[in-house]
This record gives structure tokens, sequence and C-alpha cells, in this order.
């Protein structure tokens, strides 16, 4: 059973976000280059998030587009759910990343739904879906929930769009549900180095860079990725009790290439929700190694600012049907925002022959 669902944060929830902005303790700036987001960046947003920014507005255009809840595998879960007026259009699930909302897709619900009908889902533990009671809400359950989901709102056929966690959850779906998912279309593929010599020295000149870079990533900036995944409930105490402190820990994620109402929009999310602890339980609970090599239609779309570059001989080692691959020399790990007409394109053309 689906229930109809809006975005109504009480007046009273704003107030003391403000209140709580306006008594904002701002840190000493350390010595140094490279150690985390820096303060002025933190306190020109804080600044904006308490004079200017206008979380109604947001919380309108959010509500712009049908809202439901269903209940699956004992949570609730939240979506966007809108139908292409072509009886022929495809149906097509789009999933966010961490540390974003549903807020992530909306520049592309009006470039892709005159072509697919359109669910976008609130990740369990994140946003206006329920936050898991029990462990276990890994990227395959999430999965298997969007399997249940699409199969109760009548898709018997369906594709699957994902960035970050969701390129994660995307790929578990397609596998978990392959008879009935046309194909995947992720942002990133998460295939690491094995290990193996000679599989890197395999590796061309420009893979060997990409590598490079990924390595750089791995040893400098993926700090958040160990705590959320081993002790997130120690982080969400000081997140759940300082917005600006969850701005500053989503800001790892947001360059400048996204505008700071965006930035500002999935804070404010994260902090009336009080998603922190429960976001990256699930975005990151049980990292696991890939299953069986897939064989699913796969395409990716690599955009040239992402910190995290898919690599193609690693990504073709883990998955057997990648069939559509393209590096496009703008844009980055927030595609849908910073890119949205490339990115819609670039699905259009792979669900064009893949339905």
């Amino acid at each position: 059973m689906t229930r109809p669902f809006r975005v109504e944060i009480p007046q009273a929830s704003l107030d003391e976000l403000t209140d709580r902005l306006v008594r904002t303790r701002f840190t000493r700036s350390l010595p140094g280059a490279g150690l985390g987001v820096p303060v002025e960046r933190v306190r020109r947003l804080v600044e904006y998030w308490r004079d200017g920014y206008d979380w109604r507005l947001w919380e309108r255009r959010i509500n712009a587009h049908p809202q439901f809840t269903t209940e699956i595998d004992g949570l609730d879960v939240h979506f966007l759910h809108i139908r292409s007026s072509r009886p022929d259009a495809l149906p097509l699930i789009l999933t966010h990343g961490w540390p974003m909302s549903v807020v992530e897709y909306l520049p592309l619900i009006e470039r892709l739904s005159d072509a697919f009908h359109l669910v976008v889902p609130s990740v369990p533990g994140f946003g206006f879906s329920g936050a898991p009671g029990e462990p276990g809400w890994d990227r395959r359950r999430v999965a298997a929930a969007w399997a249940e989901l699409m199969r109760r709102l009548g898709y018997e056929r369906y594709g699957a769009h994902g960035n970050d966690v969701g390129s994660l959850v995307s790929i578990e779906l397609g596998r978990l549900d392959q008879p009935r998912v046309a194909g995947v279309h992720v942002t990133q593929v998460f295939s690491l180095p094995s290990g193996d010599p000679a599989e890197r020295a395999a590796l061309g000149p420009d893979d060997q860079g990409r590598l490079a870079a990924l390595e750089r990533f791995m040893a400098g900036g993926s700090a958040y990725l160990t705590l959320q995944a081993t002790r997130p409930q120690t982080l969400a105490h000081a997140l759940a009790d300082s917005p600006a402190g969850q701005l500053a820990w989503n800001l790892q994620l947001f360059g400048e290439g996204v505008s700071d109402d965006y930035i500002l929009t999935n804070a404010t999310i994260h902090w009336l929700t009080d998603s922190a602890g429960s976001s990256a339980l699930v975005g990151y609970h049980g990292r696991r190694p890939p299953a069986e090599r897939s064989s699913f239609p796969l395409g990716v779309a690599c955009f040239a600012d992402d910190f995290f570059p898919s690599i193609r001989p690693l990504a073709e080692r883990d998955h057997g049907a990648v069939v559509r691959w393209n590096e496009y020399a703008k844009g980055g790990h927030h595609a849908a925002q910073e890119e949205p007409q490339v990115l819609a394109d670039d699905i259009r053309a792979f669900f064009a022959t893949h339905r």
C-alpha cells in the first residue's frame, strides 16, 4: 500500500535550526594545506544558511512532484513518482548518493519525464525514508527493497541509474533482479585493483593516470569512508548536535561545481531528519567484494572532475557486459547538478537500445 506524502517541516524546527546557526562556534584554522574543509568556506555557508537561504522554496520544489511512502521490509520508503504521458515509456529508478537526497535528481526530472516513468526514492536512512532499526541494511538489501518497490508499482521491466552510493545500489539491483532490469546506467564503477602486479602492468597510460588519482584519493581523502563504515554512531553524536558540523562533514563531497543552495538543501534535509548516523550506516555498511561477474547491460558516464575515477579494464573484469562507456571533459561527482543535460542525454542513449 502506498500513501501520498508531502514535505511539511514545522516552522519551530526551522527556527531551532536558525538559532543553532546563530550560536555556531567556529573552530580555528589549522596551519598547513590539505587538512580538510576550510573554516572560511564553512563560515560563509553558515552565514548564508542563517540569513539568506530559503528552505521553503526548496520544499515547494520537492513538493511540485508526486510523492509517496510505502512500507517495505519493515521500513517506510519515501519516493517521488513521475509518470510519463507516453504509453511506451520505460520505468527508470534513480538512486541518489551520499551525502545527497532526492534533490540530486530534480534537474533530471524535466529532462527525462517525457521518455521515462521516473521513480526517485530516498535511500533508507536518508531524508524522508525511515531509518533502519536493525543491522543489515547494506546496498544489497536496499536493492531488494527497490525490486519490491518497482514490482509494487506494477513495473515488470525497468531500468536503473545511480550515482555514488546509488551506483553501488543500482549495480546490485541489476544482479538481483536481472530478468526485470533492462539495464543499469551509472556514473561510477567502484572496481578496485586486485593487487595483482600483472593487472596493473596491463593498464594503458591513461588508465595508469586514473589509477594514480584513485590511489591518491584512497590515501588522502577517504578517511570519512573508514569512519562511516566502522564508527557511524560516534560520528552521529557530533553531527546531530551541530548543523555547522553536519554541513562541514557533507562538504567533503561537494566541490565548487554545485550551487550553495544545493549544498544547503542536502545539509538541511540531513539535519532535520537526523540522518547523519543512519545515512553513514546504510551507505557504506557491509562493503563486500563483488559477487560473480555480472552479465546485465551496463552503461557508464564518467565526468572529468569526479573524485573517484572509473577504470574501464577493472570494470570489465567485474562486469561482463559493459556496452556503453563515455568520458566527458567537464562535470564532476554531482553530474545531475553540474551537467544535467549531458547526463540526461547519456541515459537516453543507453536505454534507447536497452529496454
